[in-house]
């Protein structure tokens, strides 16, 4: 399980340059519909966001190369919660006192973590595959 992909990419872009190459070339009857937002209402930034499973989606940003963390020019994709999923997660935090109240509290997390390491993994490994792929037939890969 990797839950975060990174295709080098020889030119900068901004988030809105990437949504306007996404609506140029991403197959929205192949790969599905996206939009510019943020996955939950505490997120930083906002991000292109890919549906995958009902707890989870996937996040598509860019990144410029300079500075101490980002020396290459890259699109991301990423894992992330949905709003459900966050707060799914929250309640999951809340200590009850009660042991049987617990142990379906780790069986539902056990459930979403199989979530996020099977079917989200494998439809974020789907988009980054395409990703790379409309990123390279349009000259964009490094």
């Amino acid at each position: 399980m990797v839950g975060r992909q990174v295709i080098l990419t020889n030119r900068p872009f901004t988030l809105e340059e990437l949504h306007d190459f996404m609506k140029d070339h991403w197959d929205v009857n192949e790969a599905g519909e996206f939009v510019i937002g943020r996955p939950t209402q505490a997120s930083i930034e906002e991000y292109i966001l890919l549906p995958a499973t009902q707890r989870f989606m996937t996040i598509v940003y860019p990144r410029k190369a300079g500075g101490l963390l980002s020396k290459e020019n890259k699109v991301i994709l990423s894992t992330a919660d949905t709003p459900s999923g966050a707060f799914e997660g929250l309640l999951q935090t809340i200590p009850t006192g009660k042991i049987f109240v617990g142990m379906a509290q780790m069986a539902s997390l056990s459930s979403s973590e199989k979530e996020r390491k099977g079917p989200a993994e494998d439809i974020l490994q789907r988009y980054a595959t395409y990703m790379k792929e409309i990123l390279g037939e349009a000259g964009y890969l490094k």
